[in-house]
């Protein structure tokens, strides 16, 4: 029994499986390179495109690249998001409801003031980005992993995180008030001025990290730490 424990300790939790993409992609032709209603995006590489802006319904993108591609302000609803990665690319502003994303990796993006809601986000790893004051609120994650990302003041309202990691992340001033975090890890991120610390029961996070967060905690509990004499 012993064993088995600690084979499961060095086990770890599980990474996100990687987008199911092939070596080479063609790339998508200018008819294809537009999104429309209940429209089907399918095995293409697009690259330095200005999507932006675009209202989109039911649409599906599956086994697809997004290299330098302009998605700022664009509205998706009820759209399925498989096996794409996205890098460099600009997803400021842009509004997500009731999406899936499932093996979807984002790489040096630009995401500020993104809003992910009501959405199912499975095996996605967000690297390198900037994804301050958005908001994730009410959504699922499920290995789900954000690594030196910024995300001042991002928002995490009633979301369900216990599949989530944030790994090197800057969270200053982020929301997680009715959020669940059982299993969620934290690992060396920045975490002054959270709001809703006490959602955090059950989240894992390192001894570094503990310290600042004990104070958050005593703040949001009416405690009052001092030194002594």
């Amino acid at each position: 029994m012993a064993g088995r424990t600690d084979r499961a300790r060095k086990k770890g939790p599980r990474q996100p499986s990687a987008p199911d993409l092939p070596a080479e992609l063609p790339a998508a032709s200018p008819a294809d390179q537009d999104l429309e209603d209940g429209g089907v995006c399918e095995l293409l590489a697009f690259a330095d495109l200005d999507l932006s802006g675009r209202e989109v319904t039911g649409a599906e993108i599956e086994a697809c690249r997004y290299g330098n591609v302009n998605l700022s302000q664009a509205r998706l609803r009820r759209t399925l998001i498989r096996d794409v990665a996205f890098d460099r690319c600009d997803l400021a502003n842009l509004c997500a409801l009731d999406c899936s994303l499932t093996r979807v990796s984002v790489t040096a993006s630009r995401m500020t003031g993104l809003s992910w809601l009501d959405d199912h986000l499975r095996d996605v790893t967000f690297d390198g980005c900037r994804i301050d004051l958005s908001s994730f609120r009410a959504s699922k994650f499920n290995d789900v992993v954000f690594t030196g990302c910024r995300m001042e003041q991002a928002d995490f309202g009633d979301a369900d995180l216990r599949g989530a990691r944030f790994e090197g992340c800057d969270l200053t001033g982020a929301q997680f008030s009715g959020a669940q975090m059982t299993g969620a890890r934290l690992t060396r991120c920045e975490l002054t001025g959270i709001s809703g610390v006490t959602s955090m029961r059950g989240a894992i996070i390192t001894s570094a990290d503990a310290v600042a967060l004990a104070f958050i905690l005593a703040g949001a509990l009416g405690i009052t730490i001092e030194d002594s004499d």
